[in-house]
C-alpha cells in the first residue's frame, strides 16, 4: 500500500514563506498512529525542516546529493528506488515535487484541508483528478476538514 499524509489550505498551499501556517489539533498523533512501525517517503527539503527522523520508522530520504546522510536515515536518489527498499506500508510526506510523482501511485491519500486561502504560496499541493478516487469526510471542524482519497481501482 502506497499512501499520501499533506495538509493543505483550500487553494492548495503547503507552505509561505518556508514555513507551515497552522497547528492542528491531534495532526501528530494521528500521523503517528498512521506511520508507526512502517516506512515514511520524503524529499531532502521536507527532512531538513523536521530536522530528525521518525523513530520506529523506516525513513526514506529522496536527495540528488550522492553524500548527504543522516543518522537513523536511508538516503535514496529516486521515488522508485524508495520503494523498492519499503516495507508493505508506505507513507509519502511530501514535498510539491515528490507529491507530484507519487500521485499516480498512491492507493490512498490522507488530506487535511484547512479552511483558509494562503495568497502567494511557496510549495502547493499539486492538483490531481478526483474522479480517479473515493472521497470521503472522515472530520469536520471549523477550521479544517479531513478527507480520505481512496483510488478506485478499475480506473488505474
Amino acid at each position: 500500500m502506497v499512501a499520501l499524509i499533506a495538509t493543505k489550505s483550500k487553494n492548495n498551499v503547503i507552505k509561505k514563506d518556508g514555513l507551515v501556517l497552522w497547528d492542528i489539533k491531534d495532526e501528530q498523533k494521528i500521523f503517528t498512529e498512521l506511520t508507526m512501525n512502517n516506512t515514511i517517503i520524503m524529499d531532502r527539503e521536507t527532512f531538513d525542516d523536521i530536522g530528525r527522523p521518525f523513530p520506529n520508522r523506516l525513513n526514506l530520504v529522496i536527495s540528488n546529493n550522492h553524500n548527504y546522510k543522516g543518522n537513523n536515515i536511508i538516503t535514496v536518489h529516486s521515488l522508485e528506488q524508495a520503494l523498492y527498499l519499503s516495507t508493505d506500508k508506505v507513507y509519502i510526506i511530501g514535498n510539491y515535487n515528490l507529491y507530484k510523482e507519487s500521485l499516480s501511485l498512491v492507493d490512498i491519500m490522507y488530506i487535511t484541508e484547512v479552511n483558509i486561502e494562503v495568497k502567494n504560496g511557496d510549495i502547493l499541493f499539486p492538483s490531481f483528478n478526483e474522479e480517479d478516487f473515493d472521497k470521503n469526510l472522515i472530520e469536520e471542524k471549523e477550521n479544517y476538514k479531513r478527507y480520505i482519497y481512496t483510488r478506485k481501482y478499475n480506473n488505474k
